[in-house]
């Protein structure tokens, strides 16, 4: 079996190679011309997914479709780094590869098949768990028929975890040996000094993968302490996609869930999550690495959900529309050469989401392409950086991105996880349609409350060499702000 960790790094749009014709000239972008918007209207509806909570807290939530005889059971967490205090840090993904040991559970509640035993050998099974941030996921997917087993296996080790000490220390090395793939990587020095910069106060809370000390010094009675405060029904749904009707599925996952013990205090009232500060000044810094070209990230604390929303939505729209190849952002930027690749995104999260530019150039380019980045982000908010039809064509891919997701249901509820994790089902059901009301205002608000003369974090990642050649100074990386 293949664990992994799942991590949202936004130079990845920008570490892959591309050819372009570098140009030491910066000229002004033109206008692009004037177009019809299209009709705002939906593609589809949002996706029909069915929900039901147990008397427990437990959310239990459906996407029936019977086009192939795959069913998927998932168990989402909301843990992951933003629950954990420094001595903490990263016990949540050590706490995930610990999952699919052997469990505790009562032998009466064990198929003769199902103890000890590798679900993708015995089942036809394909499972695997993920942590990031704000969730904490694991997923079993099979056909129609081994559901049952598959769910059985998901709620023993839910609920009545092993923590066998010899797979905690075999674990343990495991993930040890993913920091070093990590680290071993120049990118993740660019990424760590991201969020110890960007969150200055609580940088852990952003980092899932943890640190060595404290996953060679976890002990059981760690993973326990975890497995009390979040392991719990009013802190977990079990999310069902594929070949199961909703009434069938409630049924199933009330049966080996519904007398899981309810925590009597919500985790997040008992301990809740810290508050990032602002960022009190703007801060950049070339960073040493082996690397050939130049890799520049800007990047400001953007909104969080359940404090505003609305931000949220006018972040994910006006990302798009500055992704799309004919934006006069990338005009600027890539096709007059002075980047290979240029991208700008929001992460959406609960506890503060990042907001990042990311670009790559060459050691002659950088000290350009940084003064064009920062002429292009001044005129963000102008009301002709892009069109009406820009604007309502953003939205409808977006649209059409969602619907593409729905056609494996098998990848697509680890996104439901995600949004019922670190926004809940209220906004993950309206997300489409409140995309739909985007309106230039509100997009020119986000960015002048989020981006445009915001405290920012500006790194870029280069070899001695390529910094002697580019002249590139901290001062230029933050745009000359004091």
């Amino acid at each position: 079996m293949t664990r992994f960790a799942r991590f949202v790094v936004s130079l990845s749009a920008v570490t892959v190679a591309a050819i372009a014709t570098l140009s030491s000239q910066t000229p002004t972008a033109p206008a692009p011309p004037k177009q019809t918007p299209a009709a705002s209207r939906p593609l589809a509806p949002a996706a029909t997914l069915v929900s039901k909570t147990l008397p427990n807290g437990l959310e239990i939530i459906v996407i029936e479709d019977h086009s192939v005889p795959i069913v998927t059971i998932e168990l989402a967490v909301r843990n992951g780094s933003f629950t954990e205090p420094p001595e903490l840090n990263g016990l949540s993904h050590l706490y995930e590869h610990l999952f699919f040991s052997p469990t505790a559970a009562p032998p009466r509640l064990i198929d003769r098949m199902m103890r000890d035993f590798d679900p993708a050998d015995e089942a036809g099974i394909v499972y695997n768990g993920t942590t990031r941030e704000e969730v904490v996921e694991y997923y079993y997917t099979t056909t129609t028929p081994n559901l049952s087993r598959a769910a059985r296996t998901l709620a023993n080790a839910a609920r009545w975890p092993g923590f066998d000490p010899a797979a905690l220390a075999r674990e343990r090395e495991v993930v040890i040996g993913e920091m070093d793939r990590h680290d071993s990587n120049p990118f993740s020095v660019l990424e760590k000094e991201r969020n110890d910069r960007l969150f200055f106060k609580y940088p852990t809370r952003k980092e899932p993968i943890g640190t060595r000390t404290t996953v060679r010094s976890a002990t059981t009675d760690m993973m326990r302490l975890i497995q009390g405060r979040y392991y719990v029904p009013n802190n977990s749904a079990v999310i069902v996609t594929g070949d199961e009707t909703p009434a069938d599925a409630f049924t199933l996952v009330e049966s080996l869930f519904g007398d899981w013990a309810k925590r009597p205090v919500d985790p997040f009232v008992e301990f809740p999550i810290v508050e990032h500060p602002p960022l009190p000044k703007s801060e950049g810094t070339v960073l040493i690495a082996p690397v050939q070209n130049v890799i520049a990230e800007i990047s400001w604390q953007g909104p969080s959900v359940g404090k505003d929303n609305a931000a949220t939505y006018a972040a994910d729209v006006f990302s798009f529309i500055l992704g799309q190849p004919d934006s006069r952002f990338q005009r600027a930027l890539v096709d007059r050469g002075l980047t290979t690749a240029v991208n700008f995104g929001y992460y959406t999260q609960r506890n503060v989401g990042p907001i990042s530019l990311a670009f790559q150039t060459t050691p002659a380019q950088a000290k350009a392409a940084t003064k064009a980045v920062y002429d292009e982000l001044s005129h963000f908010a102008d009301p002709d950086y892009f069109t009406d039809a820009e604007l309502e064509s953003a939205k409808a891919l977006l649209e059409a991105d969602d619907l593409f997701g729905r056609e494996e249901l098998s990848e697509y509820v680890h996104s439901v996880a995600f949004w019922w994790s670190s926004t809940g089902l209220d906004y993950f059901r309206g997300y489409l349609g409140n995309l739909r009301k985007v309106t230039r205002a509100d997009i020119a608000v986000y960015l002048k409350k989020y981006v445009i003369g915001q405290p920012r974090v500006a790194l870029a990642l280069m070899s001695e060499q390529s910094r002697k050649a580019s002249g590139l100074t901290d001062a230029d990386l933050i745009g000359g702000a004091k």
